[in-house]
């Protein structure tokens, strides 16, 4: 990984306080897209001098660094062992899927019975990305993964309701670590295009129904390709003698 270079601190420099907050926040970021790009395990363990080494900062922005990440559940602190990555708990994701598929429902009804829909603004982005021509799609996964879960964040939005809106940010929030797998194979990014675009072409008819049964059966497919991509994964790890070896 490449080291912190932003922000240069040398021996014994000590940080003034909005340079603390702004190494930390790099810090944060930087560890998060470890977690969500799987450089750092699920169950692996770790200490901030570790991490503070690999950054090439102190161990203060760590350790706020870290601290942010655990109130947001993505890391736990053990007693006089350091940190480790949270391991995978299969009932939380399927509990917070089952969230999502309840929220999105709700919002594309919401959206579908709007007497007015805004169909140049946010859906007709959504609109340009994902009723593309085969030709004009986007292979990289990665870019995928984020269109993804910007086509579901907006749909929700486009609905009007700001609350449901920050209580699904929150669940998608949570889920990323996990949702980006299913973009590691060419076939769930032509997979997800389909799905996208019939959600689409639905929600623009004003089929209710129609809409709220793809979304359930998108969503279902998804969870269930990142749970066995997950497992692989996991199996993988536990082979190479990485954590739960």
């Amino acid at each position: 990984m490449m080291r912190l270079e932003s922000v240069q601190i040398g021996p014994g420099i000590r940080q003034a306080p909005a340079l603390a907050g702004s190494l930390a926040e790099q810090v944060y970021l930087r560890i998060k897209d470890d977690l969500f790009d799987f450089r750092m395990l699920p169950g692996e363990r770790f200490t901030e001098a570790d991490l503070a080494a690999r950054l090439g900062v102190s161990r203060t922005p760590v350790r706020l660094g870290l601290a942010r990440l655990e109130r947001e559940g993505f890391v736990l602190a053990q007693p006089r062992s350091g940190w480790q990555v949270r391991p995978f708990d299969f009932e939380r994701f399927e509990a917070l899927y089952d969230v999502r598929v309840v929220l999105e429902q709700a919002a594309v009804e919401k959206l579908c019975a709007r007497e007015r829909m805004d169909e140049a603004g946010i859906l007709g982005a959504l609109t340009d990305v994902w009723l593309a021509p085969p030709a004009q799609r986007i292979l990289d996964g990665r870019l995928v993964a984020r269109l993804d879960e910007a086509f579901h964040c907006s749909l929700v939005a486009a609905a009007g309701n700001p609350e449901m809106a920050q209580i699904h940010g929150d669940v998608t929030e949570k889920i990323r670590i996990v949702r980006r797998l299913d973009f590691t194979k060419d076939f769930r990014v032509d997979a997800t295009y389909e799905e996208h675009a019939a959600i689409l072409r639905a929600v623009l008819a004003r089929r209710a129904d129609e809409a709220a049964r793809l979304l359930r059966s998108h969503i279902g497919m998804s969870k269930a390709e990142v749970r066995r991509i997950t497992l692989h994964m996991l199996h993988e790890a536990r082979e190479k003698g990485g954590p739960g070896a």
